[in-house]
């Protein structure tokens, strides 16, 4: 049995040393975060031994749910076997079994497999491959990238190029002619009176009028999460992607899928692409969900077709100066292996596919509450983003209006872990990707916690504000 863990040391260590992801500058040294003890299932269990349903799934990753035996003895017997290997001059069998899965499982003809460390290193690969097949074929200019408001692509310097979702100052230097953002696609934010399918065509017609702004011999990609997870789970219009994706064909532009997010049953389906969407992009970027999250694997799909005009007779002699000490570690492909075994056998995504209607009925039923601005959401991902902004009398300036959200949603994050909740909000976003073993019945029970955490913040605004929230 492990020793029991001295929490108050942790706090302080953490307090005073570990310099996290997204830190909030002000809180530094004293931040006092909740401490994740252990997980069981879709709960994970906090310093004070509360159990907590864990709304966001970890980071958008926790498909198959926490402690897994036999993950934890896939993963022991592939170290005790080959814990690592030289992925620049070796393979072994787990990278090389885990890149003919993703091949089959991808829609089209996108058998070709980088691995990575992660969803930010997969788009950096994709992205310096784009510029790479480009030089090859000897169109340098061909290196303009378009993506869009609200995206998240990464944090790493070339994903955070096509990132567009910060409401607070960026004070990284990010700026790049090459990468471009169009316009929001979030249906709840369309100008008022406009139809859902005029936005949708309007959507589209910014793609391209941005392609013949810039040229469409200076335009590389375009790249596109199916859903936009972080931006808010802002879900497009139907009939977008698809064509958007008819859109890059015209004019010899590569659609590259982000479904870091969508991938591996967050919608039902291996990929969404293809199964939810209707489109078969050039590459594919995935992770995240590709291990359950029990360990750090990312992964960039290439066509037969891009991979044909860069390789063999056509390379050039050139080499792909690309890749990473821990691309294809053999652990994390055994992993992923084993979370695939897992989805399969257990009938995951059939799961999905049956209890995602409940949910969405559920997401969308917290509408009704005053505060609640928009629902949203597809598959086992949904958002509740709340507002109160529009309902005081005084004009609130940008910055302002972000400090009232940011605070709304801090509250309903402590008045739902009062009540056995992780929420994780995005700002005044509330977003749900929860382990995809959830039930029903569990189902119920998040989307009752929320409820009350929102009515009890609600009710914290017309105390301070004195204002009636209706």
């Amino acid at each position: 049995m492990n020793p029991p863990h001295d929490f108050k040391r942790i706090r302080e260590d953490d307090n005073a040393r570990w310099f996290h992801p997204w830190e909030y500058m002000p809180d530094a040294g004293h931040a006092n975060r909740a401490i994740a003890s252990h997980g069981e299932g879709i709960y994970i269990y906090d310093e004070n031994g509360q159990k907590l349903i864990d709304g966001p799934g970890g980071m958008w990753c926790v498909q198959i749910g926490y402690a897994r035996r036999e993950m934890a003895n896939a993963i022991a017997d592939q170290v005790l076997r080959l814990p690592y290997m030289n992925p620049f001059s070796l393979t072994s069998p787990p990278p090389t079994e885990l890149a003919r899965r993703l091949a089959e499982m991808a829609p089209g003809d996108l058998n070709h497999v980088f691995f990575t460390t992660g969803g930010s290193t997969a788009v950096d690969t994709a992205l310096r491959f784009v510029h790479y097949r480009n030089n090859l074929l000897d169109r340098p200019n061909k290196k303009h990238i378009i993506s869009r408001a609200a995206a998240y692509h990464g944090s790493t310097y070339l994903g955070a190029l096509v990132t567009g979702k910060d409401r607070e100052e960026n004070w990284f230097d990010v700026a790049s002619p090459f990468a471009h953002l169009l316009p929001h696609v979030n249906p709840a934010r369309r100008p008022k009176g406009q139809s859902i399918a005029a936005f949708c065509t309007d959507k589209v017609n910014d793609l391209e009028a941005k392609i013949l702004e810039l040229g469409a011999e200076n335009v590389g990609a375009f790249i596109a999460e199916p859903i936009q997870a972080s931006g808010g789970v802002i879900v497009p219009p139907e009939g977008y992607l698809r064509r958007c994706s008819e859109i890059c064909k015209k004019y010899d532009v590569l659609f590259i899928a982000d479904e870091v997010v969508t991938g591996f049953g967050r919608l039902g389906h291996w990929f969404a692409s293809k199964d939810v969407f209707g489109i078969e992009p050039d590459m594919i970027i995935c992770a995240k969900g590709l291990t359950s999250g029990y360990l750090p694997l990312g992964a960039c799909l290439v066509s037969d077709r891009l991979f044909q005009e860069v390789a063999g007779a056509n390379a050039r002699g050139a080499s792909f100066g690309h890749g990473f000490t821990y691309s294809g570690h053999p652990v994390c492909c055994a992993a992923a292996l084993k979370s695939i075994e897992i989805i399969e056998r257990e009938n995951i995504l059939e799961h999905v596919r049956a209890v995602s209607p409940h949910f969405l009925k559920r997401l969308n039923e917290l509408a009704e509450i005053p505060m609640v601005f928009d629902t949203r959401g597809m598959g086992l991902v949904g958002c509740v983003e709340c507002s109160v902004g529009h309902m005081l009398d005084s004009e609130l300036s940008e910055k302002e209006l972000l400090e009232l959200d940011t605070d709304l949603g801090n509250r309903i994050d402590r008045h739902c872990h009062e009540l056995g909740l992780l929420v994780r909000p995005l700002v005044n976003q509330c977003v749900f990707s929860p382990p995809l073993i959830i039930t029903d019945e569990e189902i119920d029970r998040m989307f009752d916690i929320l409820r009350e955490g929102i009515l009890r913040t609600m009710r914290d605004v017309e105390a301070e504000f004195g204002i009636r929230v209706a």
